[in-house]
């Protein structure tokens, strides 16, 4: 069926979709319109029970629609939200929060805190990464995410990014798929190339100050400057190499943390904290703890935490994957503090963290599905839901940062 329909789009999906109906009653869900909107719409995936759909027209418009700021909106995947003003950008956020923790937790009147905003909705991000064309060009994947689309237009990276961008001139060599900018804390920047393979070192001449580094399976090189930005929160230095993940909202970053430790306990015994990175929440939850048992994969990241933890002597850092590290840890802890990838916890480090029973559990998550997806397990082994809290690290775009407090009520 590739005929159009008309379409009363009624709410808000997590994912950047809007929900409404089509003609023989199935669910259809498309990007780029409104809550209360009239549309007509394009179906390219169908299924027995709900449909997929491009937008075409909007034939009643919300009064809440306002003009996009960048003029690749709608066919660039990036962005799902600027057709709308920040402040209804935080309510629909903020629904969609409550609808999946009802939804996919079974969490229903949840303890649910307002949304805390950006300082900043646009220019916001401290990093940013594109994608290569065939032809070289840097872009990212469009709306349905079938290609890449080439860009010279984008309104959520730091001013000091957007500049370095504009001015590069990079020619394509075999093995090159992404392209990642970074700003550091005192308006460093480094440029970042993501090989797939290890291929000759690229000729590159630049202008401005600038490091740059690259990256393939085979390790990092780096072919100007250092191999690392240093970043700042809550006035500590941060050192985060090429390989390793910060936070990308700067101006939140001092929030988040503050969010964070106010659900914590200030001190006790031993402390978990599992996907530590590069230590953000460590350095400021180890002087209250006697013992901090730290996990992480990413050894770029365990390299940058040994540096910026390397005043505590109470830490013990495990390198390797939560799933595999876990099983071998048997002592009580006060708490744990978890903040996993996107695809939340896995279902063997679900198994022994459960185990464990630790009293307090504090779950950073930045992606709202598989949080409730996780809060709905620990919530039936006696698990309490005591608040959650979104911070909108991520504006103008669909993801959303919770950060959520559980307690076991019954041990």
């Amino acid at each position: 069926m590739t005929e159009l329909e008309e379409v009363k789009f009624e709410k808000y999906i997590f994912g950047g979709d809007c929900l409404g109906r089509i003609s023989d009653g199935r669910t259809v869900f498309t990007p780029f319109v409104l809550a209360g909107e009239i549309a007509k719409v394009r179906p390219y995936f169908n299924k027995k029970g709900y449909v997929k759909a491009d937008l075409d027209s909007i034939i009643q418009e919300s009064s809440d629609r306002t003009p996009p700021a960048c003029k690749n909106f709608g066919i660039c995947g990036g962005c799902h939200y600027q057709n709308t003003d920040y402040s209804n950008q935080l309510k629909i956020k903020q629904t969609i929060v409550e609808d999946q923790l009802g939804r996919i937790g079974g969490i229903q009147n949840p303890p649910l805190n307002p949304i805390i905003p950006s300082e900043q909705a646009f220019n916001y991000r401290n990093s940013i990464q594109f994608q290569v064309t065939s032809e070289g060009k840097l872009g990212f994947y469009s709306q349905n995410g079938n290609n890449i689309l080439s860009i010279d237009e984008c309104h959520l990276p730091s001013t000091g990014i957007l500049e370095n961008w504009l001015k590069l001139n990079l020619e394509k060599f075999p093995g090159l798929k992404r392209v990642q900018f970074r700003e550091g804390a005192y308006g460093d920047q480094m440029i970042i190339l993501e090989c797939n393979e290890y291929s000759e070192m690229p000729e590159m001449e630049v202008d401005f100050p600038v490091s740059i580094v690259h990256l393939s399976p085979k390790g990092l090189i780096v072919l100007a400057g250092d191999d690392h930005l240093i970043y700042e929160v809550l006035q500590k230095p941060f050192k985060v190499s090429a390989g390793s993940f910060f936070q990308v909202n700067s101006s939140l970053s001092d929030k988040l943390v503050n969010l964070v430790l106010d659900s914590l306990p200030k001190s006790g015994n031993k402390f978990l904290e599992l996907y530590c990175g590069v230590g953000l929440f460590t350095s400021f939850i180890a002087p209250g703890f006697k013992e901090i048992f730290a996990v992480e994969e990413n050894e770029s990241a365990c390299d940058d935490f040994a540096v910026n933890l390397d005043e505590f002597d109470n830490i013990s850092l495990y390198v390797g994957a939560t799933r595999d590290i876990l099983p071998g840890i048997k002592d009580k802890f006060d708490c744990v503090l978890l903040d996993p990838p996107r695809s939340g916890i896995d279902e063997v480090s679900m198994k022994y963290l459960l185990e464990l029973k630790v009293p307090v559990i504090v779950y950073v998550s930045c992606d709202i599905a598989t949080l409730s997806r996780d809060l709905k397990k620990f919530i039936s082994v006696g698990y309490e839901l005591i608040e959650i809290t979104p911070i909108d690290m991520f504006p103008q775009t669909y993801h959303i940062e919770c950060v959520a407090k559980l307690s076991l009520s019954a041990i």
